[in-house]
């Protein structure tokens, strides 16, 4: 028998299936150890000794490794078979180390699709741990300790903040500087200009005056240009172009994200999550499969086979004139491009045909990469698109008319664009046309926008800070930090993030900075790739953070903490703002020898459901070590608790 280990429980029903019963699957359930938190600085790494990491088993690992040892010592071969991603790589080596398995003789399996051809293509191309991948993880995990570990207890000491990291403090930075910019923005008064032409409310836009791009800052100004337009306009000139529009390319992770933002209102975390699920295994209706392809990736290359058999798929629904060409290899080539661009695994199930086997928000993003995959395939959409210059008086106006000639991928990816309302005018070069009214419209600039996940996560890949599989976790940690908010998909930092953005940038600045979280991705990647050493890049990082924070625990001013105007009702001290492991709360000033605490309760909302345990109280969310959860406010007096529902925290109106 041959011990097959992934990482996830999901895939083991999948993957047994397809291997048979020569084969036994087990889960090492993510990863089994990490860093200790223990030596100088409980660190976990021996700096003085070329930055030995010293590793342990986390205690939720224990049992695990306890039944893989025992299935290894009944097995005749182990086939190690975690995701095919620098983690995955970490993983694999982490359960040799712990299982005692020769790493230059040990299979490993990449799987980058859990279908019998997926499993197939493994087992034919077996491989043994990439060494290069295991140690940019692990220059990754030590630097990120060292910072995360240091700069979190500064942080913790002089200002109160909760923690700092390499990849969220660059984040942070970002988010705090769009909110100095929106804070800062004075708008500006301008005006438009409108020929209206029938009674169809065809309107032309001013677009020059006197040869040059109107400046229109008032209203006298816009009524005095008003004045001079006169009754009718001539066409002067008409440029008809017939133009081809191509489809975007397949899903890489960063895009995929962003899409379902903008598309299906998905948090990154919560695509990131569905996404997995597709490609673990799903019931089709002929046994459990995955039906995506991995889903952490930088490149779009699909496969040949796949490319085939889509457009086949492509040319049975809408005709081999639809058919069109795949996108050739990224030339910019990264570590994760050896996968391929998130795809499903069978051109053939289609959405439609699994539907009553999938969850709503599984059919929606499914359906979502479905349509993109196929699309990039099909042939551009064509337009003729027209441009009318009108003049009078040297006032010159533009009109602009759209003809779809040819649907091309729109005729299936439609529903994920922005629909094209076709505009088609008669309009001949120097007919005279007869204006029906004028309209002036009084506008002011606008402030940037704030970040939605899309845009973040799109500004981070176009920043190489952070890679696919980090963007979701970093805007999680952030969110949960309380460094950032998020209403209505729009992202602002706090009070708090704002005040540990200011602090970094001042005594951490190349930390902080963009460029430099990129240019250390950079050399992680060459880490990755046998370019460059682990331990050169680990004594050039901590060379330079050392320096910096050594001057920031000498001249890091202490923020006073935030008294209340309240005294403590034990030992009379005042009473603070502070900060704990799930949020905000009042506390003594008199701590450690008082240590009187309350809660901070936020304005309960007038609908708020009635304590279904007490009838007096009103059911708050609450956070907890386990997440969130929904509690009477009552509390000690009432201990009544139930899961959050979004659906369910208010009570209907009447």
């Amino acid at each position: 028998m041959k011990l097959v280990i992934v990482e996830s429980p999901t895939k083991v029903k999948t993957i047994s299936k397809y291997l048979g019963k020569d084969y036994k699957v087990m889960a090492s359930y993510g990863h089994i150890r990490d860093l200790a938190i223990s030596g100088k600085d409980n660190l976990g790494v021996d700096i003085e000794n070329n930055y030995t990491p010293v590793y342990e088993v986390y205690p939720r690992s224990k049992s695990t490794i306890t039944k893989l040892k025992n299935a290894f010592e009944k097995s005749d071969e182990v086939l190690l078979a975690t995701d095919p991603d620098r983690e995955g790589e970490a993983i694999s080596w982490h359960l040799a180390m712990t299982l005692n398995l020769d790493i230059d003789t040990t299979p490993r399996l990449d799987f980058n699709e859990i279908t019998p051809f997926g499993i197939k293509n493994a087992l034919e191309n077996q491989r043994i741990i990439d060494m290069d991948l295991v140690h940019s993880q692990e220059t990754r995990r030590i630097i990120d300790r060292i910072l995360g570990f240091k700069l979190s207890s500064l942080l913790q000491s002089k200002i109160k903040s909760k923690s700092a990291g390499r990849v969220q403090s660059a984040v942070l930075k970002l988010i705090c500087d769009k909110e100095k910019e929106i804070s800062e923005f004075i708008p500006k008064e301008y005006w438009n200009i409108y020929a209206i032409l029938d009674d169809d409310k065809i309107k032309a836009k001013l677009i020059k005056v006197d040869g040059e791009l109107p400046k229109i800052n008032n209203e006298q100004e816009a009524l005095d240009i008003i004045k001079r337009i006169g009754d009718k306009l001539v066409v002067v000139e008409r440029k008809t172009e017939e133009k081809e529009y191509y489809a975007r390319p397949p899903f890489t992770t960063s895009s995929l994200q962003q899409e379902a933002f903008n598309h299906l209102g998905f948090s990154a975390k919560k695509t990131m999550k569905i996404a997995q699920e597709l490609y673990e295994g799903v019931d089709t209706g002929k046994g459990y499969q995955g039906i995506i392809t991995y889903m952490r990736t930088d490149s779009y290359r699909l496969s040949p086979i796949f490319i085939n058999s889509a457009k086949k798929q492509i040319e049975e629904l809408y005709g081999a004139n639809y058919v069109g060409k795949a996108y050739s290899h990224k030339s910019d080539e990264k570590i994760q491009d050896a996968h391929e661009g998130i795809r499903p695994t069978n051109a053939g199930i289609t959405p439609k045909s699994i539907k009553d086997k999938l969850s709503k928000d599984q059919y929606k993003l499914y359906g979502l990469i479905y349509a993109r995959a196929l699309a990039s395939m099909m042939k551009p959409r064509v337009q003729e698109n027209t441009t009318y210059l009108l003049e009078s008086n040297n006032l010159f106006f533009e009109l602009s008319g759209v003809k779809i000639k040819f649907k091309g991928y729109s005729k299936l990816y439609s529903a994920f664009e922005k629909s094209i309302e076709e505009k088609v005018y008669p309009y001949n070069e120097k007919e005279i046309l007869e204006i029906k009214s004028i309209e002036k419209e009084q506008k002011f600039t606008t402030p940037p926008s704030r970040f939605s996940e899309a845009r973040l996560v799109k500004t981070m890949e176009e920043l190489g800070i952070g890679r696919p599989s980090t963007y979701a976790s970093t805007i999680d940690i952030l969110l949960n930090r309380g460094y950032i908010s998020e209403k209505k998909g729009y992202i602002t930092p706090t009070k708090q993030g704002m005040l540990t953005s200011d602090k970094l940038s001042e005594f951490f600045t190349k930390i902080v900075d963009a460029k430099y979280t990129a240019e250390l991705e950079k050399q992680l990647d060459e880490v990755a790739i046998g370019k460059i050493k682990e331990l050169d890049v680990l004594k050039d990082f901590d060379s330079e953070f050392q320096n910096q924070l050594d001057y920031a625990i000498l001249n890091m001013q202490e923020v006073e903490a935030t008294k209340t105007g309240e005294n403590c009702p034990v030992c009379g001290k005042p009473l603070i703002e502070k900060r704990g492991k799930f949020g905000d709360f009042i506390g003594c000033s008199g701590y450690p020898d008082c240590t009187f605490i309350k809660k901070i309760e936020k304005e309960i909302p007038e609908n708020a459901k009635v304590c279904p345990k007490c009838g007096q109280g009103k059911l708050v969310v609450r956070k907890g070590k386990y997440g969130t959860f929904l509690a009477c406010n009552r509390y000690p007096e009432c201990d009544y608790k139930e899961s959050f529902k979004k659906k369910s925290f208010y009570s209907k109106k009447k």
